[in-house]
């Protein structure tokens, strides 16, 4: 039955907003939606409507002070990290409202694997229809652990799609989709131009190596950038290229929870090193690149949320390097899951610790 959760939980009052201070002068953080449940991504639909994924399994459209909940979705496994995941449109959204969807998928059961979706969505009705999974990970595994899923158009009629290592950490670097970075057309096939056709890896595999890349997006050069957990300490940020290995679990910049050393070190031919990586972890999710349109002077920064230290990462970012990091409303949100621009060049960010969407521009 279809659900309308009316505008007490929908906030647009100015009053409602927080002035907190940046390195490029003050800012408004006004909370835009709240009452969410374990909110996970934000999509922003043309005309001025939201979709928000919540990890239990709910598609919430929020518009014109209300918000509905879609119905026609997948069954998902909401088990630990588990459960209904990203959202994306389709680059060609206006023409055929196609949305894509990441989500735990249940095998059997106790198990799960990471699936990508793509359906058709009425948003007047609230529904979706000729849902169609186009990708499920080869593997199954117990436990609700590094499912990765975030889904990133690259421009050309494919996505990338991140896979974490649910846990099995030697994986990543074997034959299979657990610990991968995956690239597919939109309908499910496999690019021409794929790194591994024809060989034993899987054809749908970019790069291989990853933890558990929770945030991924494109520069403005098309070009692919993750950022994944490490363990204690170690959360990478990669620019995954075709082929390439980036290392977990034989490197990395962190230790194990116990404090013993990971594999043999930090370095190792014929593996990447990241880009930038943080000791101790930050536990990082969402990604973005920014174009500078409200603050130009982040204009090419990459912006990622901490989901233990709840703060919103800046890296200044200078084509390929990172030069430094300002750590925006330090401890003032809690685990900030999914970070967007908006339309507008407002910068979005879901706070699971706060069950809101929050949207960031220049105090007037």
């Amino acid at each position: 039955m279809l659900r309308t959760l009316l505008a007490l939980t929908f906030l647009v009052t100015p009053a409602a907003a927080e002035v907190l201070s940046t390195s490029s002068g003050e800012v408004d953080v006004e909370p835009v939606v709240t009452g969410l449940d374990t909110p996970w991504a934000v999509a922003f639909l043309p005309g001025g409507g939201l979709l928000i994924t919540e990890r239990d399994g709910a598609l919430l459209h929020v518009e014109n002070s209300k918000r509905t909940e879609i119905i026609g979705l997948p069954e998902v496994r909401a088990s630990g990290q588990g459960g209904l995941l990203d959202v994306v449109l389709d680059p060609d959204f206006q023409t055929n409202n196609r949305i894509f969807l990441s989500f735990s998928e249940p095998v059997g059961v106790f198990s799960a694997r990471t699936a990508v979706a793509r359906a058709t969505l009425n948003a007047e009705t609230a529904t979706i229809s000729d849902l169609e999974v186009i990708f499920a990970q080869s593997e199954e595994r117990r436990g609700g652990r590094h499912f990765g899923s975030r889904i990133v158009p690259d421009g050309k009629g494919n996505i990338w799609i991140t896979l974490g290592d649910r846990g099995d950490a030697d994986y990543a670097q074997e034959n299979g989709h657990i610990g991968k970075v995956v690239r597919i057309r939109a309908d499910g096939g496999i690019p021409a131009d794929n790194p591994f056709l024809a060989s034993p890896m899987p054809d749908e595999v970019w790069s291989f190596g990853h933890r558990n890349p929770q945030g991924a997006t494109v520069d403005e050069n098309g070009r692919l950038w993750t950022v994944s957990h490490g363990a204690r300490g170690g959360d990478e940020i990669n620019r995954p290229e075709p082929g390439k290995n980036y290392g977990w679990p034989v490197i990395s910049y962190g230790t194990t929870y116990a404090g013993t050393k990971i594999g043999i070190g930090t370095a190792k031919a014929g593996m990447e090193q990241p880009v930038w990586y943080w000791d101790p972890s930050i536990a990082p999710s969402g990604m973005m690149i920014y174009s500078g349109k409200l603050w130009p002077d982040w204009a090419g920064d990459i912006f990622v949320g901490s989901l233990k230290l709840d703060f919103l990462s800046r890296l200044d970012r200078d084509g390929d390097a990172i030069d430094g990091e300002e750590r925006l409303f330090d401890g003032i949100f809690g685990r900030i899951r999914d970070v967007r621009e908006g339309p507008d060049g407002a910068i979005w960010f879901l706070s699971e610790g706060d069950g809101a969407l929050f949207r960031v521009t220049p105090k007037n």
